[in-house]
């Protein structure tokens, strides 16, 4: 009940107060007619989040339900950069929040006791008019990818609290400052190879910090014995299917760390290939040896010793990053942020504002109304999510009827949504509690996890 009671409180500050004074600052409300800056926010946010796809029509109808009437085309003209401004403010004093569930109780979790944190980045398509502020990465035909934006996200397992930064679409990921941002003591840091970096991994080890990452194709790795190859060379070696060994990695072997890696199926290793062959060619590009030989091998580093942690364990952990791969997904194809409207540069950046901050508000109904991400299935609370805020947006002024519209929300998330169990393929869910059923599901596990290695 606190929890709810707590979110409910952030949600009426976050979209009243602190929207009206945003609007005030950015001169998007200069004085109040039909429309405050409170209900000019909440009418985007809240409209949106109730239907990603939904036409300004429909957006003036959800407004006028706020009790602010005005036509379609009032509302367009409100789409300006201080609108936008108005709610990149709003955007970022919802991230300064944390809301968060209770830790899920799961013993190969709880060894973690500063938490799992997973990172990874998506990229969000933009119009070409917004390459001056977004510039993106490019692609194989004139205008594609001209403009992107990054967003780089840290997902907090246990809890599913959730934290995010923007770039352009060309930023690395590396340099993100939640790639390198501080962690407890004692957690565990999840991570893509597009957040590898050697001197990040050497400064968490000395803090205390665990972490597991996938690695680049031109790392280099020193054997026990003193040898130095490139690590297609150190595989290709290799004579069993798995490995489990101690190495130093980096030209100059700064970096000791555990090398776990096993051996794809044939029929993954194909896959594999046959992606890699299509993106080089795609790209204008050859397929090196090396790619081919890590084509066949799913690798993984860690600082965490054998006797902390088995290989079984640590391919559990591994896979559940996917956790923020099924995050990506809903907002991109149940959030709408793949199907950003118009040409305008403001049009579309209102649009992409306010429905970021649309997703950060339903990760703190998810997470406070239906627990641990790990617990319930993404896309069957989200429905429910989604049919219970023209409901919430009506009641926002009064918390005490916001706590009612959150209780509701609980008992069907926590009653209908919850993860099914499956005897053949078992969920993330069922393997963190059962590591060892990992064998079943290694194949699986790595076909998911097809990887185009950068030549």
């Amino acid at each position: 009940m606190c929890i709810l009671m707590d979110l409910a409180a952030t949600l009426q500050t976050l979209l009243t107060t602190e929207a009206e004074q945003a609007a005030r600052d950015t001169g998007c409300v200069r004085r109040v007619r039909k429309l405050s800056g409170a209900t000019f926010v909440q009418t985007l946010v809240l409209g949106w989040l109730h239907d990603p796809h939904a036409s300004l029509d429909a957006l003036a109808d959800f407004a006028a339900d706020l009790g602010a009437d005005l036509s379609p085309q009032a509302l367009d003209q409100r789409l300006t950069a201080a609108a936008t401004h108005c709610l990149a403010e709003v955007l970022t004093a919802a991230l300064h929040r944390v809301v968060a569930a209770t830790p899920a109780a799961i013993p190969l979790l709880d060894r973690f006791q500063g938490g799992v944190y997973i990172f990874d980045t998506t990229i969000i398509s933009l119009p070409a008019t917004l390459a001056p502020l977004f510039p993106g990465c490019g692609g194989s035909a004139p205008g594609d990818g001209a403009a992107a934006l990054k967003a780089h996200a840290g997902l907090e397992l246990t809890t599913g609290a959730l934290d995010l930064d923007f770039g352009p679409g060309r930023q690395p990921d590396v340099s993100s400052a939640l790639a390198r941002g501080p962690l407890p003591e004692g957690a565990l840091r999840l991570a893509d190879r597009g957040f590898f970096d050697l001197e990040v991994l050497q400064d968490y080890t000395e803090q205390g910090v665990f972490w597991i990452t996938r690695v680049p194709a031109r790392l280099v790795v020193q054997e026990e014995q003193g040898s130095v190859c490139s690590l297609a060379a150190f595989l290709d070696g290799q004579q069993g299917n798995g490995i489990d060994t101690w190495v130093k990695v980096g030209r100059d072997g700064r970096l000791a760390c555990r090398l776990v890696a096993r051996r794809a199926p044939a029929a993954v290793a194909a896959k594999r290939r046959s992606q890699l062959y299509k993106q080089a060619k795609k790209k204008g590009r050859k397929v090196s040896i090396a790619q081919l030989t890590l084509c066949e091998w799913t690798v993984y580093l860690t600082n965490l010793r054998a006797e902390q942690l088995r290989w079984e364990e640590l391919w559990v952990l591994a896979r559940t990053r996917w956790q923020i791969e099924l995050l990506f997904k809903l907002w991109k194809s149940h959030g709408g942020l793949e199907a950003l409207r118009g040409g305008r540069a403001e049009r579309v950046l209102c649009e992409l504002y306010a429905k970021l901050i649309g997703q950060v508000v339903q990760q703190w109904l998810l997470v406070s109304c239906g627990g641990p991400c790990l617990e319930y299935s993404y896309p069957k609370a989200v429905r429910r999510v989604r049919r219970q805020i023209p409901l919430l947006a009506v009641l926002l002024g009064v918390v005490s009827e916001v706590v009612r519209v959150l209780q509701r929300l609980q008992q069907r998330l926590q009653k209908r949504c919850r993860v099914q169990k499956r005897g053949r393929r078992p969920t993330t869910y069922a393997l963190l509690l059962d590591p060892d059923r990992v064998n079943d599901q290694e194949e699986q596990q790595q076909e998911e996890e097809t990887v185009l290695w950068a030549a």
